[in-house]
């Protein structure tokens, strides 16, 4: 399990406590530190079952400033999000094949659910 983690986010905090809680083996992945390859966000973008404009932090000023007023394609998102990894949405945690945006935290239980119903 992988959470996409931003440690300045309360709403990345209560995720990771929240996976804590859980017993949850997994792996923080600091994307602003590191951020995601124009592959994994497409990976993701496949496990989250959305296109990239939907993990958009569209409140974020720097999509306001620089990108609001524009249309781009789906692989254009993912380059730009590539290259500004602070517009992605999170907690983005992500478990085997299926991944969700912990907005709100409910949802990953819901997805940590799904996987002890598989095992």
């Amino acid at each position: 399990m992988i959470i996409y983690y931003n440690p300045r986010c309360s709403k990345c905090r209560e995720a990771k406590e929240l996976l804590e809680d859980n017993k949850c083996d997994f792996e923080i992945r600091d994307y602003l530190s590191i951020p995601p390859s124009k592959k994994e966000i497409k990976d993701l973008l496949d496990k989250l079952g959305v296109l990239a404009y939907d993990i958009i932090r569209k409140k974020e000023s720097l999509f306001l400033e620089k990108y609001s007023d524009k249309k781009y394609t789906n692989t254009q998102w993912i380059k730009i999000l590539s290259e500004n990894p602070i517009l992605m949405e999170r907690p983005i945690v992500v478990d085997g094949e299926k991944a969700v945006v912990g907005r709100p935290p409910v949802l990953i239980l819901d997805l940590l659910n799904r996987s002890k119903r598989k095992k």
